[in-house]
């Protein structure tokens, strides 16, 4: 049986399980960015190679998921609408948000 070398990271106040060449959608991270930009996450929160289980209290010392940046866009449209009844009250507004599609290239 093989197994896959995975990692759960923390970025954007979300957590994600993530192995070798895999393609994630993250939120935006600040800086400047652009695409083919290496970047690694050092809040690893789990690696599991098939054998052993490293769990870290809250994060691993030394870890680090490795990735580069494949795209950088923003998601499909949502409308917000603020609405009260009676009153002739609506708003509505549009919101895209911004992502980051990175690889994976390594779990060390």
């Amino acid at each position: 049986m093989i197994y896959m070398k995975f990692a759960v990271i923390q970025t954007g106040g979300k957590q994600y399980k993530v192995s070798k060449d895999e393609l994630l959608s993250v939120e935006k991270m600040k800086g400047e960015w652009k695409v083919g930009d290496k970047i690694s996450f050092d809040k690893v929160l789990l690696v599991d190679d098939g054998k052993n289980t490293t769990i870290g209290t809250p994060y691993i010392l030394n870890a680090k998921v490795d990735a580069e940046i494949a795209e950088i866009g923003r998601s499909k449209k949502i409308i917000v609408v603020k609405y009260k009844q009676k009153s002739r009250y609506l708003r509505r507004n549009g919101h895209r948000q911004p992502f980051f599609k990175v690889k994976i290239l390594g779990i060390k």
